[in-house]
């Protein structure tokens, strides 16, 4: 077996700057997209708190304000609405590798491999101009809907249901899953939650975008790999690890009891604590109201109820020091019982996420393309120098 030596000479002298552990701190661009003030609990799209947007805009608004870098007048709106509408229908490919799939497939998996499939068809892929990639994120944004719906339907043995080109996005999303024309309400809720998914600045799926932009691949190679990131249980997929919870529990004492427990052995609760914000999170203020307004019109305040039982617990708990922990519901908490509430399949839980958050992965692709410089950060070495390779007879 071979041995370690010491560095030789040629090694480096100098150690490289400390590796930050997920690059926590470290700024990897430069961005107007995005603020985020985690100890005040403020997110801001382009100069306007969330609060701000979710109350008084809508999420076509808040999609033009990404690209455009401001809100939309009368006539910039109607025609953003137009284009979305011209561009809801799926090509026939896509829905051929759509049935393709075996329907065992994760909808994210559906989702990601049918962007692959839209790019094949989509007359800007080749052109990174600002342009082409405005062209490319309308089409986008509104293939999105369409793809995840027509992928659960297809897969319950169900046919898919063509968009109406006279509902929004969030109208559309509803009705193209269940077949229903939509209740203002619910359109109301889901547009809103659109909203506040729609861009949460240097998260991982974003980066992810931005690393693979950055080597001036197209915008579809670009949301392609941020949707394989989102899919992560750290990330996107926190919403559904919390409504499994919920259900597993089945009602607000045995919730509290196995929270508990979870803490006991150290465990992570899904749906608590934020690598940035160190306060409520300001989207789960408004989902923690969508999830009452929603159960109470519904009569069953159940899944709100066994939210509102764990948030204490997961706060004020003491640690080992006598600190309490002081963990908050993040984004993925009330999203978990709002959506469950409207009937949505757990699974589609973190393809929403997508079909808000391309928005913004668009946003971040057109930026990076427009001032570009490939990522290419460095690492700290901790491996052995001086091994010798051993001819192969003699290696154990």
């Amino acid at each position: 077996m071979p041995e370690t030596t010491a560095a030789p000479a040629s090694a480096p002298a100098a150690s490289a700057p400390a590796a930050k552990g997920g690059l926590q701190g470290v700024v990897a661009a430069q961005s107007e997209v995005c603020f985020i003030d985690g100890d005040a609990g403020r997110l801001v799209y382009r100069g306007y708190e969330i609060g701000d947007l979710v109350e008084h805009a809508t999420f076509e608004e808040v999609a033009f304000l990404l690209w455009d870098g401001k809100l939309p007048n009368k006539a910039e709106l109607a025609t953003l609405k137009q284009q979305l509408a011209a561009s809801m229908a799926l090509p026939a490919h896509v829905i051929n590798v759509l049935k393709a799939l075996p329907p065992t497939t994760q909808p994210m998996d559906a989702l990601r491999t049918a962007v692959s499939a839209l790019a094949s068809g989509d007359p800007d892929l080749t052109s990174n101009e600002a342009a082409a990639n405005r062209r490319k994120a309308v089409r986008l944004m509104a293939q999105f809907p369409t793809v995840v719906t027509a992928y659960h339907r297809l897969r319950n043995n169900q046919q898919p249901v063509a968009p109406d080109p006279a509902l929004s996005v969030a109208a559309n999303f509803l009705y193209m899953m269940s077949g229903k024309k939509p209740h203002d309400t619910l359109v109301r809720v889901m547009d809103a939650a659109l909203t506040l998914h729609a861009e949460h600045g240097m998260n991982a799926s974003t980066f992810t975008a931005r690393v693979i932009a950055a080597t001036l691949a197209d915008m579809h190679a670009s949301v392609t790999g941020a949707l394989g990131a989102l899919k992560g249980p750290l990330h996107g997929g926190a919403n559904e690890a919390v409504m499994h919870l919920l259900l597993q529990c089945g009602d607000a004492d045995s919730a509290e009891r196995k929270v508990k427990e979870m803490l006991a052995n150290k465990q992570k609760v899904a749906g608590f604590g934020h690598r940035v914000y160190r306060t409520f999170d300001p989207r789960a203020t408004f989902l923690r109201k969508m999830s009452k307004q929603l159960g109470e019109a519904a009569g069953n305040t159940k899944w709100y109820e066994m939210s509102e039982r764990l948030i204490p617990i997961l706060r004020d708990t003491k640690k080992p020091t006598g600190e309490p922990l002081g963990l908050n519901p993040n984004v993925d908490f009330f999203s978990a019982s709002a959506y469950y509430t409207m009937g949505i399949p757990l699974d589609l839980f973190t393809p929403i996420f997508g079909v808000a958050r391309v928005a913004g992965w668009a946003a971040h692709v057109m930026e990076q393309h427009k001032n570009n410089r490939i990522i290419r950060p460095t690492d700290d070495y901790t491996g052995p120098f001086g091994l010798k390779v051993e001819p192969i007879e003699q290696r154990a």
